[in-house]
């Protein structure tokens, strides 16, 4: 399992705990919000009655004094009563202003009918009333609870979530920055000892074609050990001419790639100037072409391709590969994302870290087709304009 499965497996258990405790106050939620409903109705049932029994009597006095006080019990509940006909014959607790017109009458009867069954009166054999009645202030508030819940819960989880992540990468940069720095370390050594051993080989009088084979080969290793030991640490920038620095790598890389690779330069002839650490970016275009080969299987056509518009500069680095899934043109650039068998799938890493925490630019997949190839597209900001 790589570090990419690993944070993939442990989000989804966020995300699934955060909706599972989520689902459960929603559930225990509206449980309490349909018993507090079935409460209301049965104390509007109540308060019905109490009404037919005032419709009934002749005068106050033949009324019980229960009677008088389950009626004025409700305060805050907004009814209608309704006659056969469906014509509003009274209100209790409305506003007046809410139903002083036949169409706002019946807006708002509408409303109660939409809130609530009514409640029937049997006034007499032939005579059948219904109360419409809304729900309480209290209940109303209590429909909103549900919402603010599931806002906290996703705050929550966002939090937590964040924090994971930020760790994690926080854990991660860490790795690759000791790992890198250990490497340089564990290069230096022998590299030293190499200069030394040239040395005495010119001394011996060896060919010196072998001696110039060598250095090139030292001077290799010293850039690699130079980038590796930037890794980690602020590297410094410089304001480099893109151009010549981009001409730079693909010379060499053209010069240690296969024959079956066709390579294509194509760059203005005016210099741009950029904040560059030219190593850095060198390895970068190393990273990208080397990927670029790997998906063309070692035969194919890489075009290195320099843009550029008043602020920003655009380097193009497009093959004839096999092409990139689009779901997938975001995680390739996490660490351990390989379709390689060997390899630990950290070059398209550390160049996303290299273009976008070290030169504060940005990198990302422009386009890709599936059997035509990739274009990689990186994009760095001019620092100024050569006179």
């Amino acid at each position: 399992m790589n570090f990419s499965d690993e944070r993939k497996y442990n989000r989804w258990f966020i995300i699934f705990a955060g909706l599972a405790v989520i689902v459960l106050v929603l559930w225990n939620t509206t449980i309490f919000f349909n018993r507090l409903k079935d409460e209301e109705r049965t104390k509007m049932s109540i308060w019905a009655e109490a009404l037919l029994e005032l419709d009934r009597a002749n005068s106050n006095e033949n009324l019980s004094p229960l009677i008088l006080n389950v009626l004025n019990s409700n305060t805050s509940i907004p009814t209608l009563q309704t006659d056969e006909e469906g014509t509003i014959v009274s209100s209790h607790f409305i506003d007046p202003e809410k139903i002083d017109t036949p169409e706002k009458a019946e807006n708002y009867l509408n409303r109660l009918k939409a809130e609530n069954e009514p409640i029937i009166m049997h006034l007499d054999r032939f005579r059948t009333h219904k109360v419409y009645y809304g729900n309480s202030p209290v209940l109303n508030s209590l429909k909103y609870y549900p919402l603010g819940l599931v806002t906290i819960g996703f705050l929550i989880i966002g939090v937590i979530y964040f924090f994971y992540t930020t760790t994690k990468n926080s854990e991660q940069n860490k790795l690759w920055a000791g790992m890198a720095k250990e490497t340089a370390h564990q290069i230096g050594t022998p590299l030293s000892s190499l200069i030394g051993w040239t040395e005495i080989l010119k001394q011996e009088k060896v060919n010196d074609a072998y001696i110039v084979e060598m250095e090139k080969d030292i001077q290799r290793l010293q850039t690699i050990t130079e980038r590796f030991s930037k890794i980690g640490s602020a590297p410094l920038l410089e304001e480099t001419d893109l151009v010549e620095a981009t001409r730079q790598s693909y010379q060499y890389l053209q010069s240690r790639s296969s024959k079956l690779i066709d390579f294509n330069l194509q760059v203005p002839r005016e210099k741009i100037i950029v904040n560059l650490n030219t190593q850095l970016f060198s390895w970068t275009i190393e990273n990208l072409v080397k990927n670029a080969i790997d998906a063309m299987r070692g035969k194919g056509k890489i075009t290195i391709e320099i843009r550029q518009n008043d602020k920003q500069v655009f380097v193009y680095v497009h093959d004839t590969g096999k092409g990139i899934d689009k779901n997938r043109f975001k995680i390739i650039f996490e660490p351990g994302q390989t379709t390689k068998k060997r390899g630990w799938g950290l070059g398209l890493s550390l160049a996303k870290r290299i273009v976008e925490e070290y030169h504060d630019g940005r990198i990302r997949v422009a386009k890709s087709e599936i059997g035509e190839g990739t274009t990689f597209e990186i994009m760095l900001r001019k620092s100024s304009v050569p006179a």
